[in-house]
């Protein structure tokens, strides 16, 4: 073997899997650090003053308590999933599922390409079915991570899916046995080990909730980074002694010894190549701004592409020009996810949408990334959400600009500050679907005295509201005053209270009729012959809690928009 190959499989077999590795190792604490800071400096902005004058909010000018009698109605949620359901309803779940099934098909793909690799590798013996099968079943895993990740709307149904690809994995390989008495379970155990739990255990680094917003960016940074701290010392090696004698004699005018010379080479290649990782998340972030991309496809891409990097490693025995299986494998997924995308997409993506406003207590912590988790995954199908930032979702709804501000020192730019500022974000809010047929979400950043007049503009222009008041108590007045200016300007059929056991029953039922109290003659809602609020109880985060929800949110969708004059 020429010394030119030996060195191509060293690079392949050695410094790929540890670029990998520590790439992956790196992205979650930084990813955590860098959110952590991220949510420090909202924080921070979200307590100052914009120093802009208010428009005053609509109060009544004398007591109105002599309308109509307002009415609680108590609805489990669990019950609503039975109901009928409303035609945007059905096109979320029909998009969903044609996505699901792009996809599936995308990773059927690249797992095909996969398994071609591994024919060619034991072409000797011939096509072997059983094999195909096994191997296509073992290089589907990323699927099954897919769909939960993109459909599944809690734990449950993500251990669903993942006990169906299990299943489809124990039939493949029961066949395979049944055809190879030589074969055993520990070797098909073990093959499905090396080529996907590595990768698996590594992606957790990014695909975990907490870290998901950015990890897909930080991941590709420290790749490159990472990648060019290695390169930059092998540079130096491949020069042989005349190399490395002039790098510790620039090293010596620093008063660098040997090892500190070696990292400083390390950090000089990390410096170097992570301003081409710094221009690439620029690119990334300008295509997502152009709706080139979405915030859920370029996770998705950068997983696939890891698992394709990190399956190819292996190949690399049989030859370096192996290591490039994965990315054609993953071009391969790339192709069948555009064309697909292409294929399933509205004829006017731009069409009118429904708009939900997601108003909740900032202090649900868990509670409102988990809401918020699965009911995007299905609203999102039907139309965009606007939701004012808070601390309780300002890590998991970072857009990648957002973020990308942030790192270059310019977060302020996201936050609103004035009553116009705010008219000219909302008319140019974000509309229709990005390339995978999903809509937007649109958060808007407060200041401590802007915030009032976002949520009321908001408010007057969404057709549905849901006001997520589970913990809901005394201390919450800012939650006070969002649920007086909702029941002074919106029609009460938009608008939905969801609640559970934490929620102050009796103090939010006072609250409600203190502020229906405060609702002026003139509102729509004094119209009303027998005016009434929802109040969606619901238990545990259940797939038929989150589909009964929608249902509920999306019945009166084919009413025209609110035209209220809440932002007057």
């Amino acid at each position: 073997m020429s010394a030119v190959a030996n060195d191509a499989r060293l690079i392949t077999t050695g410094m790929l899997p540890m670029v990998l590795i520590a790439s992956a190792v790196l992205t979650a604490p930084i990813s955590a650090l860098l959110l952590r800071w991220y949510r420090r400096a909202v924080l921070r902005a979200m307590a100052e003053q914009a120093g802009a004058t208010p428009t005053p909010a609509v109060r009544a000018t004398q007591p109105s308590g002599t309308g109509n009698p307002l009415q609680v109605q108590r609805i489990d949620a669990g019950n609503l999933d039975a109901t009928s359901s409303p035609p945007a309803y059905q096109r979320a779940l029909a998009s969903l599922a044609s996505a699901t099934t792009v996809y599936i098909a995308a990773g059927l793909a690249y797992a095909l390409v996969m398994t071609g690799a591994w024919l060619v590798f034991t072409k000797d013996d011939g096509i072997v079915l059983t094999r195909v099968f096994w191997w296509l079943a073992c290089f589907a895993w990323p699927i099954a991570l897919t769909v939960g990740m993109v459909a599944a709307v809690n734990r449950g149904q993500q251990v669903i899916v993942g006990l169906v690809y299990f299943a489809l994995l124990s039939a493949a390989g029961i066949f395979a046995l049944v055809r190879n008495d030589a074969l055993t379970v520990g070797q098909l155990a073990i093959f499905w080990l090396i080529t996907e739990a590595p990768g698996t255990l590594l992606l957790l680094a990014f695909l975990r909730r907490g870290v998901r917003a950015v990890g897909p960016m930080v991941l590709v940074f420290m790749t490159i980074a990472v990648a060019g701290s290695i390169v930059l010392v092998n540079v130096v090696a491949a020069g042989g002694d005349a190399g490395l004698r002039a790098a510790v004699s620039v090293g010596s005018l620093f008063n660098l010894g040997g090892t500190e010379t070696f990292f400083a080479l390390m950090l000089l290649g990390f410096a170097l190549f992570a301003v081409a990782g710094w221009w690439l998340l620029k690119w990334l972030g300008r295509r997502y701004e152009r709706r080139r991309l979405s915030d859920q496809s370029l996770t998705m891409d950068a997983m696939w592409l890891f698992f394709g990097i990190e399956q190819s490693v292996s190949m690399a025995i049989e030859g370096w020009i192996y290591v490039f299986t994965g990315l054609v494998a993953f071009v391969a997924y790339k192709l069948v996810t555009t064309v697909g995308f292409i294929l399933i997409r509205p004829g006017d993506s731009a069409a009118r949408s429904p708009t939900l406003l997601l108003l909740r207590v900032f202090a649900l912590g868990g509670k409102s990334e988990r809401l918020y988790d699965a009911l995007s995954k299905r609203w999102l199908r039907s139309g965009s959400i606007a939701m004012i930032a808070g601390p309780d979702l300002v890590e998991s709804t970072v857009e990648p600009h957002e973020f990308l501000e942030f790192l270059g020192g310019r977060l302020s730019r996201r936050f609103v500050r004035s009553d116009a500022d705010v008219q000219r974000r909302l008319e140019a809010r974000h509309s229709g679907t990005d390339p995978d047929g999903r809509y937007r979400v649109n958060e808007f950043f407060c200041y401590a005295d802007t915030w009032q007049y976002a949520m009321r503009s908001l408010a007057a222009g969404a057709d549905a509201i849901l006001m997520d008041l589970r913990s809901f108590s005394p201390s919450n007045q800012g939650c006070l005053y969002e649920l007086e200016q909702l029941l002074v300007s919106v029609p009460l059929d938009r608008i939905v209270f969801l609640i559970d056991d934490s929620t102050d029953h009796a103090f939010l039922e006072r609250a409600l009729q203190n502020a229906w109290q405060q609702v002026r003659q003139d509102s729509p809602n004094r119209r009303i012959a027998a005016p009434e609020v929802r109040l969606v109880h619901t238990r545990a985060q259940k797939s038929v809690d989150i589909n009964g929800l929608l249902k509920l949110l999306l019945a009166q969708y084919s009413l025209p928009p609110a035209a209220s004059s809440a932002a007057a």
